[in-house]
């Protein structure tokens, strides 16, 4: 995974973790990191969450590509 772009904290907005409001501008070069890493995490998720619509659709499409395939053929009889 890459590295988290260190510019993309927002320090001139407050955050909330845990019901505690944070100014950005005074938690640790430590904390920072680490939040920068939940972003990362964040967008990563997103991403897999697309990657997962598209590969869900696309197996619905093959499934109905082969329903119509095998309803050419004749299935075998059952017992």
């Amino acid at each position: 995974m890459p590295e988290p772009d260190k510019a993309a904290v927002d320090t001139a907005r407050p955050i909330s973790i845990d019901g505690k409001t944070y100014n950005l501008n005074t938690i640790s070069e430590a904390a920072k990191a680490q939040l920068l890493n939940i972003q990362a995490a964040d967008a990563e998720l997103k991403r897999l969450a697309i990657q997962t619509a598209i590969t869900q659709t696309a197996r619905a499409a093959y499934g109905k590509a082969l329903k119509e395939e095998l309803e050419k053929g004749t299935p075998l009889p059952t017992n």
